[in-house]
């Protein structure tokens, strides 16, 4: 029963860059990006039940049940694995909605891997990640576990080794739409693919290769985005992560990322983090 009475992480990822480099024919856009796991977070605990059901214990506002990507990767793993156990979910939720940061991905990833060891269905990680992908693009990189370099549509990763590093991540009072985004006339869909040796030469840990393709629209349609890049760029080099609405700044040490969420206005709101090598739980799955 150990493990049923643990916390479960579910940490969150930064975009370090993000280019849209081309369009499918069936009109999901073509990525390049560097993902960065990072040590701030969503929290699951979980609860057995005999009766077979997935239910959520806490409630999450805005989000009916059904619509939950725990509720919903729960239901897709016991239904592909045939197990008859049920449990009960409850989320601590920290992660803004719609800020980017992958936080609706990562539970999703965080759910399988406890409930593969929950279960006892010992699945080994290839095929957590293909169940994974069917819940959303971003699942997968959280089942790999590692800082990724990512193309495709988001399922082709590879392992990057980055510095270390410390954020500060700032949260502006908006929720962005991926899709709005990426339906944006002025999106700019060709840019030249970056290598992954181009995108390591050119990092020091403080200024980073690339941009963010999606960064001008945000800024255009959503002030309080463009306000936290014009601020947190007063202090270090700033950018957004995903379709935002988060932005976020590496920094040399902790104290120095400290020292400006000190100055943030009160207005705002952010956190310091530090970047992670390796997800906390990837070690449960081979």
């Amino acid at each position: 029963m150990r493990d049923w009475e643990r916390a479960w992480p579910a940490p969150a990822k930064l975009n370090l860059f993000l280019h849209v480099v081309g369009r499918r024919p069936d009109g999901y856009h073509l990525l390049q990006s560097v993902f960065r796991l990072i040590d701030f977070g969503d929290t699951l605990r979980f609860s057995p039940r005999q009766d077979g059901r997935i239910v959520r214990t806490r409630p999450l506002e805005g989000v009916p049940e059904a619509s939950d990507l725990c509720v919903r990767a729960a239901l897709l793993l016991q239904s592909e694995s045939g197990c008859r156990q049920g449990a009960g979910i409850a989320l601590e939720k920290r992660l803004p909605m719609g800020g980017g940061l992958g936080g609706g991905s990562s539970d999703a990833a965080t759910v399988l891997l406890a409930l593969n060891r929950l279960w006892g269905l010992g699945w080994p990680r290839a095929r957590l990640q293909a169940l994974g992908l069917r819940l959303g693009a971003d699942v997968p990189f959280f089942l790999f576990g590692r800082n990724a370099f990512v193309e495709g549509i988001g399922e082709t990763l590879r392992a990057i080794e980055l510095p270390p590093a410390w954020y500060l991540v700032v949260a502006p009072r908006a929720s962005v739409p991926t899709a709005e985004i990426f339906a944006a006339p002025n999106l700019t869909r060709d840019t030249k693919p970056l290598k992954m040796a181009d995108f390591s030469a050119g990092w020091d840990g403080l200024r980073h290769a690339g941009r963010n393709d999606l960064e001008p629209v945000v800024r255009e349609r959503y002030p309080e985005v463009a306000r936290a890049l014009s601020w947190l760029g007063q202090h270090a080099e700033a950018r957004m992560t995903g379709s935002g609405a988060c932005v976020f700044a590496p920094f040399a040490n902790e104290q120095d990322a400290r020292t400006a969420l000190a100055r943030m206005p009160e207005d705002m709101s952010g956190w310091v983090a530090r970047g992670l090598d390796e997800h906390p739980l990837r070690a449960l799955a081979d």
